[in-house]
């Protein structure tokens, strides 16, 4: 048994926070793997909020999310706006309240997509301070990074320097990266104390 993908450890990390009946984000639906994932541990008495500025990803995400209707899935509302915006598009009585926040930065993965649409690094911090604000005590932050395309290594460098210089009192953050290939995509984590 080698070790976990990137995106598998973001997801087992999430699945140990996120119980039925709770709020949690995907701050970047793409081809909308993460958006299910947290609407089926959300469950249907969940919600889940989903950010994207591409309309195909939307689309994507929403065909995804039909053909698991019979399971067992939390409401999900699909928000074409940047992550940046969050704050302003999730409900007051939410704040401090929701249990995960899901970040898959870079590009659209999917066919004919405009691989120049990529994720920037000032929204994307944007973006990470709004996600700590949001989430309750013991909230989970995850942020799969992809320094191998351009623009790609400088966001990444600036995710980790963010989660390196939160205090101790407001989270800890941890790191998940393959040592031998510095291009393989890694991931962030960061609890909320």
């Amino acid at each position: 048994m080698g070790f976990l993908s990137v995106l598998s450890y973001a997801h087992q990390l999430v699945a140990a926070r996120v119980q039925p009946g709770d709020t949690a984000i995907d701050a970047t639906v793409g081809t909308g793997a993460d958006t299910l994932f947290l609407a089926k541990a959300a469950g249907k008495r969940g919600h889940v909020y989903g950010f994207d500025i591409q309309q195909e990803a939307l689309e994507l995400a929403r065909r995804r999310l039909e053909e698991n209707t019979a399971s067992s899935v939390a409401e999900v509302s699909l928000l074409l706006q940047g992550h940046e915006q969050m704050s302003e598009a999730i409900p007051g009585k939410l704040h401090g309240k929701v249990a995960a926040v899901m970040f898959n930065l870079g590009y659209f993965p999917g066919e004919g997509a405009d691989p120049s649409v990529i994720t920037h690094t000032d929204s994307t911090l944007v973006a990470l301070e709004a996600a700590l604000q949001l989430l309750r005590p013991r909230g989970i932050l995850t942020a799969v990074l992809y320094p191998g395309h351009a623009g790609g290594n400088e966001e990444a460098e600036a995710v980790v320097q963010w989660a390196a210089a939160l205090p101790v009192s407001t989270g800890q953050s941890i790191i998940y990266r393959q040592l031998q290939r510095m291009t393989s995509p890694y991931m962030v984590a960061v609890e909320k104390k």
